[in-house]
Formats: C-alpha cells, structure tokens, sequence
C-alpha cells in the first residue's frame, strides 16, 4: 500500500508541482488548503488536484489563525517587538494544526512546497533540517520551529531544485499552465497592501501617542506618534536633526520613548535569545563557532553561544551585528544544518 501524505496547497506553483512530485513518486497525495485569514480562493488548488486525480480539501483555521497569529503581531508590534508572523504560523499552523490533521486522516507524512530539506545525518545521528540547494530561496530559516520528533515525517519536495524557473517549467510540461506563471507571494498574508500600522490600527487599541524621541543619555530631540510606527535600524521618518545621521536603536515602552543613536550605536556583540527550538545536543550548539542568522533577509554571522538561565541562550557575535531587532528570531547554522533557533528577547 502506497505512503500517504497530506500536502499543504496554496493555489501556487510551488505546493502544485509539489503535489505533482510526490504522486510521481508513488505516494497517495492529499493536497490541503487552509483558510486562514479570510474565505480564501481554493479553486487553483483545487483544479491541480483534479488533473493530477488526487484528493483536496479545504479546512477553516481563521480562528487558530487568529489567536496564533494574529493576536501575537498585535502584542508584539504593544510591546515595541517586530514579529515575524510566517514564523508562528509555520509553529502553529501549517506544522501545529495541519500534522494534527494529517494524524487524523491516517496519513505517513505532512508535506509543504517550502524551500528547505530533511535529511537523516550520519554525523548528527538524527533527522535534521538544511537549506535547500536554491540559497536564494532558501525558507530553513522561517522552518525553525519545527517539531524536533516529526522531522522524519515532514517532506519537502522543492529541496533539491537550483531555480524556481525549474519549478515553472515543470509546472508547463505537465499541463499545470493555471498555476505555472503565478507571481510568488511576498506579503504578510493578512496585510496585502503592506501597511502594517493601517492594520494594527483597525485591529487593535494600539493608537498614535504621543512620546520623546531620546538619545541614549535621555536628552530630548522631538516627538514621535507612535512606537509601534517604528522599527530598530529606522533611519527616515523621525522628524528630528542632529549632527550626524540618528537611527532606531531601542525602545523605553514603560516611558513611551523612542531611543535613537549614531550608526555605531546601532551595532551590537551581543543578543539574548528565548523561546528556543534546539534540534541538537549540547555539544553540537555550544563552545564552538557557528552562523547566526537574525532576519530572513541578513546574511549569516559567525558567533559562538552560551548558555544562559531561563532557558535562554547568548549569543556573542565574532565583530559587531547592525540592527539586531527584538521580536525577530535567530536562527544558528553549521553549514547548512539548522541547529535550532529562538526569538530575540534583548539587543
């Protein structure tokens, strides 16, 4: 009896081919479109699995979107944090709630069209999570959260492509022309216009107030309308002069102050993690170098950890890290083996 899947569908080009993968591969192929912020299309996805004759379903998860998600942007952006919301959703959602269902349907394994590998590691002992062979792509670093116990049932059938322009043509060759020219997806999902203080607006009691805008040593330079309006690294928008160009390097939430600071001030040695997701023993995470990353658009930075109380781990950076950003996370590397991740809870 072939394995069964349960593959999450979108409606893109990535999950169909995705689908047009597994099936290939001998698999019983169950495509599965969530509804997370609102009634979403599902007729794409729908059509694929008709052609591919496999079976699709459609599952409303607006509510666990929302208190999973949703609600956790809004208290972060409360308390002066910048989430990443791909990241709770990848946690709670599609491998939460999605691997509940795949249970439920009897199925082997939960498969996505993200960009990432899982591979069982000779030198590691153990399934582990790596970058795909499309860098450029590459999403290991939004897939931290995985579950450490169900790597071995996760697929990711995209890992080994070196373009996404592969993707399409093989989407062309076998007739998925509906999904074969779709542009990919790159906003917040439940903010499509991209203006994430409108919508935290609309949606929460966070309101323009009134505060200082401060120097590190408390001196005053003006007002901001806002803290939520405001990311660390910012350098436009502040409405104030100074010597030298001022950036965002922190927030006082208690004073409602907005702390600025000369480029330099805006490195940083060091960065508290917490809410950890560790996929390797001690000896493989600690009192060695490894790479550091700290938002999905930054390059890796070498650094070494250490670990702290509360469940929590430092990390000191080999030379100065900009703009390192409470509310992201930081995902650490050897090579292209995640070893686990966490949110930045202090710069």
């Amino acid at each position: 009896m072939n394995k069964r899947v349960l593959l999450g569908m979108s409606g893109g080009v990535d999950s169909s081919v995705s689908a047009l993968l597994l099936k290939k591969q001998g698999y019983e192929v169950i495509g599965m479109t969530l509804s997370l912020y609102k009634d979403i299309d599902d007729t794409d996805a729908k059509k694929v699995c008709e052609k591919l004759n496999i079976k699709h379903l459609s599952i409303d998860m607006k509510e666990c979107f929302k208190k999973y998600v949703i609600d956790n942007f809004i208290e972060c952006y409360s308390n002066a944090l910048t989430p990443n919301p791909c990241i709770e959703c990848n946690r709670k959602l599609k491998f939460g709630e999605m691997y509940k269902k795949a249970q439920e349907l009897g199925c082997d394994y939960i498969a996505t069209g993200h960009y990432a590998k899982i591979e069982y590691d000779k030198k590691f002992n153990q399934y582990v999570l790596k970058k795909c062979i499309n860098i450029e792509k590459d999403q290991s670093y939004v897939l931290y959260t995985l579950p450490k116990e169900i790597l071995n049932k996760i697929i990711f059938p995209l890992g080994d492509f070196a373009s996404k322009e592969e993707i399409r043509t093989i989407a062309r060759k076998n007739n998925l022309d509906i999904v074969a020219n779709k542009p990919d997806s790159e906003d917040i999902c439940f903010i499509p216009d991209g203006n994430y203080k409108s919508f935290l607006e609309k949606n929460s009691n966070l309101k323009p107030k009134i505060g200082n805008i401060v120097l590190k040593n408390g001196y005053v330079l003006g007002k901001h309308n806002g803290l939520y309006n405001y990311t660390i690294g910012q350098r436009k928008g502040m409405g104030i002069s100074y010597k030298e160009p001022l950036f965002v390097i922190g927030f006082n939430v208690l004073k409602n102050e907005l702390i600025v600071g000369t480029k330099e001030e805006l490195y940083s040695k060091e960065a508290i993690v917490g809410k950890l997701n560790i996929f390797v023993n001690d000896e493989e995470l600690f009192n060695k170098d490894i790479c550091v990353k700290t938002r999905y658009t930054k390059k890796e930075s070498k650094a070494r950890l250490e670990k702290i109380e509360d469940n929590k781990i430092k990390i000191i950076f080999n030379e100065p890290e900009r703009a390192i950003t409470p509310g992201q996370s930081a995902v650490f590397y050897n090579q292209d083996i995640v070893l686990g991740g966490g949110i930045i809870v202090k710069n």
